[in-house]
This record gives structure tokens, C-alpha cells and sequence, in this order.
């Protein structure tokens, strides 16, 4: 998949076949009319192209509404678009001077002179241009004059998939990774550097990376804690992943390891700041600096302030368990 982060970085294309779309999460619903796109695209003998935003027009409509985070950051979703056999994708700068385009420009100067569109897949409720004006009606209009055609995603094709991105973002929120990783289709992830911390874990045996995500965009779920799954690249060759039988190679590569996160201001020591952190199973080296994925899988409770740091370790045993029960719960399914 070719990635073009400006229109201006774009070859127009003879047969175009594209969608438009913010798409975030790339949730299930998503992900039918992406498989669509790109089915049409290869029996056209045409080639596939998405064109989305960055930021999220709604960063720039309402500046002032902070609360808007994103399931998933502008790489993060390449990554998934990729693995769905999209040939290009074009992120558009998302400003104030591209949302105040006329419809009849947007179309004219973006759809047919820089991409070259032959065919458009779009929603039901797909708006565009100055205020929201534009509309299916408009793109149909438009296609009859400049020789495209347009298809539509009917209403009750996006409802029978039951999952928006709204909805994604309330369960995150409530701590429900379970349930947004069904509407999802993958399990949500946070992806963020380790970074020196306190270092209190080591002392009651159950020292945690720390993880800074330098997206202040991306949504982290509830505060609580999770079964997770962690991936980075391993150097030491006798490392290896706790998920697999095959150690890595010494040039360093990807390994998963189990793993219980937790997201909260640990209210035991009386923390003023929110925190990612991971305890991750059998795993002793130093990753400081370490790029990491964390895959949420389950919930496994709320954070709580416990009377001290001996009755939190009681705690944390417990939540190990829980956690190893989990997994040991997969294996045997």
C-alpha cells in the first residue's frame, strides 16, 4: 500500500475506485465496505484508494471540545487499512480552508482532477464540503457530468453490523476491551515508549514498565486493571517469547509475552498522575527507551486505594492468577 500524506503528493490515476472516510478504529463496519472497495477495484481491473483525514475534522470543527480521543492514531490505522489490501491511501491535512471548500470544488478539483475517480463508495450520511452541504445527491449529479459512478451504502447494511466508533470509545472507556475488541475484530492496542518510573513495583515484587504515549489524541481505557499481551523486539537470544516456542534471533526480533497492565493514579501512594503501566511475565531485562505494543484482552478490575503497599502485593498475587487463569482459559478453548 502506498501511503501519500498530502493531495499534492498524488498521481491521478486513470480508474480510481475510493471511499472517503475518517474510519477510525477500522471497525467491522468499516472493514465491509473496505473488502467492498477492494473487490470492486480488482474486478474493474482498477486500484483501490482510500482518502482520509488528519486530524479528525472534528479536532478542527470544535477545538474546544477536548474529550474527542481516537481508537486508533494515524499509523495504527495505515497498518490495518494495509493488511485489508488497499493499494493507496491519502491522508489529508485536515484545516479550516480545506473544510470551507464548496461541494462542487471538492468534487471537481479532489474526486476527478487529482485522484482520477471512476466509481465511489460511500454511506448513506456521507456529508462533505462548507458546513456539511454536499451530499449523495450532489456526487451523483457530479458523476453524471464527469463520468463516474457512485454506489451507495444502504442504511440498513451499516445498521445490521451494529458497531460505530461512538460505540467503541464508550466500552475503552468503561474498561469493556472485551466488547470493543468484538466490534473491532482485532484486540484494541495502546503502542508507546518505556520510560523510567518510580520504580515502587520492584520493591513488592512485581516491577512494571512504564509507557509513554506520545499520541495525546489516543483514547486509553478506564483506569483498572487488564490482561494484556505485550509485544517489542528482543536483542538477548536467550530471551524468548512466553507466547511461542521459538526464541529470537540475536539481531533482535518481535516477541509477545503475557502480561497484567494497569491504567490509573495509583491512589495507594498517593499518585497526583495518570499511568500506563505493565507487569510482564517472566521478563527481566531492561527495556528502557523500548517501543512496545500492548494488546487489551480482558478487564480484570476496578483501581482501588488499598491501606498500604503490603496489602496492594496481596492484591497484585491475586490479579496474577486471575490474569494466568485467563490465558490458561484460552489454551484450553
Amino acid at each position: 500500500m502506498k501511503i501519500y500524506h498530502n493531495l499534492s503528493d498524488f498521481n491521478k490515476l486513470t480508474n480510481a475506485i475510493v471511499t472517503i472516510g475518517t474510519f477510525d478504529g477500522v471497525h467491522f463496519g468499516h472493514q465491509k465496505i473496505i473488502k467492498q472497495l477492494v473487490a470492486k477495484a480488482k474486478a474493474d481491473g482498477g486500484e483501490s484508494v482510500i482518502l482520509t483525514f488528519f486530524p479528525h475534522p472534528r479536532m478542527i470543527i470544535d477545538p474546544e471540545n477536548q474529550d474527542l480521543k481516537m481508537i486508533s492514531t494515524i499509523n495504527e490505522k495505515a497498518e490495518i487499512l494495509k493488511t485489508l489490501g488497499v493499494d493507496h491511501l491519502i491522508i489529508t491535512p485536515f484545516t479550516r480552508d480545506f473544510s470551507n471548500q464548496l461541494p462542487e470544488d471538492y468534487i471537481r478539483n479532489i474526486l476527478v482532477n487529482t485522484i482520477g475517480t471512476k466509481h465511489i463508495i460511500i454511506g448513506y450520511d456521507h456529508r462533505f464540503g462548507k458546513d456539511r452541504l454536499g451530499d449523495l445527491t450532489d456526487l451523483k449529479a457530479a458523476g453524471l457530468h464527469f463520468g463516474f459512478t457512485v454506489e451507495e451504502i444502504m442504511e440498513q447494511d451499516i445498521h445490521d453490523v451494529a458497531v460505530s466508533s461512538s460505540k467503541i470509545r464508550q466500552a475503552l472507556l468503561a474498561g469493556d476491551v472485551s466488547l470493543a475488541s468484538d466490534y473491532l475484530g482485532y484486540p484494541f492496542s495502546i503502542f508507546g515508549r518505556v520510560i523510567k518510573g518510580d520504580k515502587i513495583g520492584r520493591t513488592i515484587g512485581f516491577p512494571t514498565a512504564n509507557i509513554f504515549v506520545e499520541e495525546t489524541y489516543k483514547l486509553i481505557p478506564g483506569d483498572g486493571i487488564y490482561a494484556v499481551t505485550v509485544t517489542m523486539n528482543i536483542k538477548d537470544e536467550e530471551a524468548k517469547s512466553d507466547l511461542t516456542d521459538t526464541p529470537p534471533a540475536s539481531n533482535a526480533q518481535s516477541s509477545t509475552f503475557k502480561g497484567m497492565a494497569y491504567i490509573g493514579q495509583r491512589p495507594t501512594i498517593n499518585g497526583m498522575t495518570r499511568n500506563i503501566e505493565v507487569n510482564i511475565f517472566d521478563f527481566n531485562q531492561e527495556i528502557y527507551g523500548q517501543d512496545i505494543r500492548m494488546n487489551f484482552l480482558k478487564f480484570l478490575r476496578h483501581d482501588v486505594k488499598f491501606t498500604g503497599l503490603e496489602a496492594l502485593t496481596v492484591q497484585l498475587q491475586q490479579d496474577k492468577e486471575n490474569t494466568l487463569s485467563y490465558f490458561n482459559s484460552l489454551a484450553s478453548e
